[in-house]
């Protein structure tokens, strides 16, 4: 399933998603999914066309942000490649950031 890396109670990922996944609402429905289930991170648009997301909390509510994400956004991703991240204790925040291209 995802993998993770996990420190104490904190689990966190990164995710590049690739698809259609710029220009189509996905940075925000992330964001509003992580900010509902108190899961901290980030995601934002890369300049290669793909989105690349972090996310950290329980495992439960990291499992069920990306699945919820590919619930509604779904048809748009055609890969994504997960990978464990080191935890980032003092986040607490989920926020939607610029990429290098502006977008």
């Amino acid at each position: 399933m995802t993998q993770t890396k996990q420190t104490s109670t904190l689990v966190r990922t990164q995710v590049v998603y690739k698809g259609r996944v710029q220009g189509v609402g996905f940075r925000a429905t992330a964001a509003a999914i992580a900010q509902r289930l108190a899961v901290t991170g980030w995601v934002r648009n890369e300049a290669d066309g793909s989105v690349c997301l972090e996310a950290q909390g329980p495992q439960a509510q990291v499992e069920e942000l990306l699945m919820q994400i590919a619930k509604h956004q779904g048809c748009r991703i055609t890969g994504l490649a997960p990978t464990p991240a080191e935890p980032i204790e003092s986040e607490s925040t989920f926020e939607m950031r610029s990429s290098e291209n502006g977008r």
